[in-house]
């Protein structure tokens, strides 16, 4: 199955953002509560509804995302 397809971008959804399928969650909260430390076992227990695999869907979404894009140092960041 591609994980992909558990996300979805629906203008009338969270204006756009990108979510997990079926539910209000975005993206962007799942890879924050993760970068915050919770891990898949809390995030699970807090939302009964979602699966692993809905986890796995957001960051392979953040990584497709990030793909094709190229970051480059400020150069007073090196200063």
């Amino acid at each position: 199955m591609n994980l992909t397809k558990r996300i979805e971008i629906n203008p009338a959804i969270l204006k756009g953002k990108a979510v997990i399928k079926g539910t209000r969650l975005s993206v962007q909260y799942i890879l924050g509560l993760l970068a915050n430390g919770a891990s898949e076992e809390e995030i699970l227990d807090e939302y009964t509804n979602l699966r692993r695999d809905d986890i796995l869907a957001c960051l392979m979404f953040a990584s497709n995302a990030l793909d094709d894009h190229f970051f480059y140092p400020n150069a007073q960041d090196q200063a």
